[in-house]
């Protein structure tokens, strides 16, 4: 007789319990707004006098176009006009790929304080409501933090929940780049955190690139703190579903792509990040070196080679992260496929001992930390493999540092 552990009955109830789960999301939490992230008045005025403007006799280019052709754009520009350019079209120019990173870091300051004088006038606003009040100081505390000194905003959009990237070192002569790509409920308001400070996105690459920087001080080393796509509004059908993440995928291939110099480039992505990641991966640039997975519900496939890259794949989880309890399947688009920590996945499967619970792989002096700083510059052998899998170094050996 069959066992039910390897018939088919043990797939149909599979499929039922992730449908049932879907419906439970929705009873409690409902169909997240996408709207949510439309973009506003402003910007659309911004983008459509864009359009219409012209320097130097020349029309300026698509904001869609290839991010080569922006580059050669703004290489045949003076410095006096590209300034000019992110003075009068700060919320554009701080977010084109194409675009020099230092001119971006410039007109993403600029949106920032008019963004800040805006949240400023909505704070005092007694035609809305307290709770609107009270997101408008929240909005401004954020906005004014993001301020601070030297910070390194490579894009920011504060349209619906918002968007941003910030950067930690200098991406002009990094000679490896890594990219922490975050999971649900990421948008401006929670892009960073006093408490729990590296389970938010820019606590994760701040600590990545510390960790990066002790464990090989000569690589110079670059790290992202890539907030910016719509990701999931908490556990409801959108984080079932890809949707987001295929939009998301093409936003972060498209800003890899266009990253200055030549870096090899790690992608580092934690829970829905890395659905995101995962539905990149094969049309990812072929700098991405490595794509390395944390708490994953899947990757929209059924094994690595699905992917279809020539990135080496990573994945580690804790032994009390709550995803490991998530039904890894995928059924009529629902679910994001097979469990890359599964060894029949065939990712390089690390140790993540010393993290505790889902949002705790960048804490340091967890061994999952410290695993992603040596991938992070291309210290392969001193990667921890998890104890299910001594092979995962198996092709690699050593150091590729820049």
């Amino acid at each position: 007789m069959t066992s039910f552990d390897t018939s088919p009955t043990l797939t149909v109830w599979r499929a039922l319990l992730a449908v049932a789960v879907v419906f439970v999301m929705l009873a409690t939490t409902g169909w997240s707004a996408v709207r949510d992230q439309q973009a506003d008045g402003p910007r659309e005025l911004a983008l459509a006098a864009w359009a219409r403007d012209r320097i130097a006799g020349h029309s300026l280019p698509e904001v869609d176009a290839p991010a080569y052709r922006l580059a050669h754009f703004f290489a045949t520009l003076t410095s006096g006009q590209r300034f000019a350019l992110a003075g009068k079209y700060p919320s554009v120019v701080g977010n084109l790929d194409g675009a020099p990173v230092t001119l971006r870091y410039h007109a993403n300051r600029v949106a920032l304080r008019q963004a800040a004088a805006v949240e400023k006038v909505r704070a005092h606003d007694e035609k809305l409501s307290p709770d609107g009040r009270g997101e408008a100081r929240a909005r401004l505390d954020r906005f004014r933090s993001l301020l601070r000194g030297e910070r390194q905003i490579l894009a920011f959009d504060p349209s619906g929940k918002g968007r941003a990237a910030e950067v930690f070192g200098d991406l002009d002569r990094a000679a490896r780049v890594s990219v922490v790509v975050p999971g649900v409920d990421t948008h401006l308001l929670t892009l960073e955190r006093s408490k729990r400070k590296y389970a938010a996105p820019v606590g994760m690459a701040e600590s990545l690139y510390g960790a990066e920087r002790s464990a090989s001080p000569r690589t110079r080393t670059a790290v992202i703190a890539w907030a910016d796509y719509t990701s999931p509004a908490g556990l409801g059908m959108d984080a079932a579903l890809g949707g987001l993440a295929a939009d998301g995928a093409v936003r972060l291939n498209a800003m890899v792509g266009a990253l200055p110099g030549t870096s090899k480039v790690s992608l580092f992505c934690h829970s829905y990040g890395s659905v995101v990641c995962g539905v990149a991966a094969h049309r990812a640039p072929d700098r991405v070196a490595d794509i390395a997975v944390a708490g994953s519900p899947g990757m929209r496939a059924a094994n690595a080679g699905q992917l279809e890259t020539g990135a080496r794949i990573w994945a580690t989880r804790d032994g009390d992260d709550w995803i490991g309890d998530v039904p890894h399947m995928e059924f009529g688009g629902i679910g994001h496929g097979a469990d890359p920590v599964d060894p029949a996945f065939g990712a390089r499967i690390v140790s993540a001992a010393g993290a505790a619970g889902h949002s705790g792989y960048f804490e340091p002096g967890t061994e999952s930390l410290d695993n992603f700083a040596a991938i992070g510059v291309g210290a392969y052998g001193s990667v921890s493999c998890a104890s299910a899998d001594s092979a995962c170094h198996s092709g690699i050996s050593g150091e590729r540092n820049g």
